[in-house]
């Protein structure tokens, strides 16, 4: 049971799939190769952004806000987003083509009104834990292989976590897609590569 590496699939969702509300470019076409990796891991995780219609993240929330522009949240500076992945909505479940039923666990966050969750590990205050980590060592998992969007928020939050966690982690990079929102992809990589992150 020990030694073994978990698949983190982050977001995987049509809402980040082009046609969706939040569209990462190409976030479609990580599916078939997702899919063809399940079968080489025993531990199989998948993320699901999963948002109350009102989320404090949304540009919706905040009269007069546009999309993609800052809020200081008070845990941080915060993107606001365009509203996705509301809840039992379309845009929430995963890609039609993604084999979801391969999951050992399904991680549901950002369901938090008051605060977003980028990592698979922690919402954005960076303290409150999501249970994953406790789950992964109890599946003897020591090193975790992070695939899906998008690379430069989600992916990137949750493989450095992963790092901080005590977790030997890897980004498969083209198993992912980024948004690239004003330099955010550069930045994740420095990100990654400073906390040990391997770029696969």
């Amino acid at each position: 049971m020990t030694g073994q590496t978990a698949l983190l699939v982050i977001d995987v969702q049509n809402d980040f799939c082009p046609g969706g509300a939040l569209a990462v470019a190409g976030g479609d076409q990580v599916v078939a190769q997702i899919n063809a990796m399940m079968g080489e891991y025993p531990v199989r995780v998948l993320t699901q952004d999963w948002h109350p219609a009102d989320h404090l993240s949304f540009a919706t929330s905040h009269p007069g806000a546009e999309p993609f522009s800052l809020w200081d949240a008070p845990y941080g500076r915060q993107v606001l987003w365009p509203r996705h992945c509301v809840q039992g909505s379309k845009g929430a479940a995963f890609h039609a083509g993604l084999r979801a039923d391969a999951a050992d666990l399904i991680i549901r966050k950002g369901f938090r009104r008051e605060i977003d969750s980028y990592s698979a590990f922690f919402e954005n205050d960076h303290t409150t834990p999501t249970g994953l980590a406790g789950y992964l060592r109890e599946r003897g998992v020591d090193s975790v292989m992070v695939v899906g969007l998008a690379t430069d928020y989600c992916v990137r939050y949750s493989a450095v976590d992963a790092a901080k966690q005590g977790f030997k982690a890897t980004v498969k990079m083209d198993a992912c897609r980024a948004i690239d929102l004003d330099g955010s992809l550069a930045e994740a990589l420095g990100d990654l590569k400073s906390h040990e992150v391997t770029l696969a």
